[in-house]
């Protein structure tokens, strides 16, 4: 089984840039669609990106307005979120995903492999 190791997040301030890494082992990462999803607190889990296998292919929330860009890089095993002009909404823990799902989606419930998450907290 895949396992993933989220890493890159911190405290900074808003207008900030900040890249989130995901790594993966025990599996080759190029046989998962990707996700990254975030959850602030008393909220529920939101979709960010998603990316198809061969990097082709991505998805972005319409809420972040282009500000987020997933990416991965197989022959590393990493998947990738770079986020900019951050500001104090995005404060969350954010988490990737993978799945053997052909075709990337935007629905958690089609991930059934998680990392532990990364906090972000964005000040003003």
């Amino acid at each position: 089984q895949v396992q993933l190791v989220e890493s890159g997040g911190g405290l900074v301030q808003a207008g900030d840039s900040l890249r989130l890494s995901c790594g993966a082992s025990g599996r080759t990462l190029s046989l998962y669609i990707m996700g990254w999803f975030r959850q602030a607190p008393g909220k529920e889990r939101e979709f960010v990106a998603a990316i198809s296998r061969g990097g082709g292919n991505t998805q972005h929330a319409d809420s972040l307005a282009g500000r987020f860009t997933i990416s991965r890089d197989n022959a590393k095993n990493t998947l990738y979120l770079q986020m900019n002009a951050l500001k104090p909404e995005d404060t969350a823990v954010y988490y990737c995903a993978a799945s053997t799902l052909a075709l990337a989606t935007p629905s958690a419930r089609g991930y059934p492999y998680w990392g532990q998450g990364t906090q972000v907290t964005v000040s003003s």
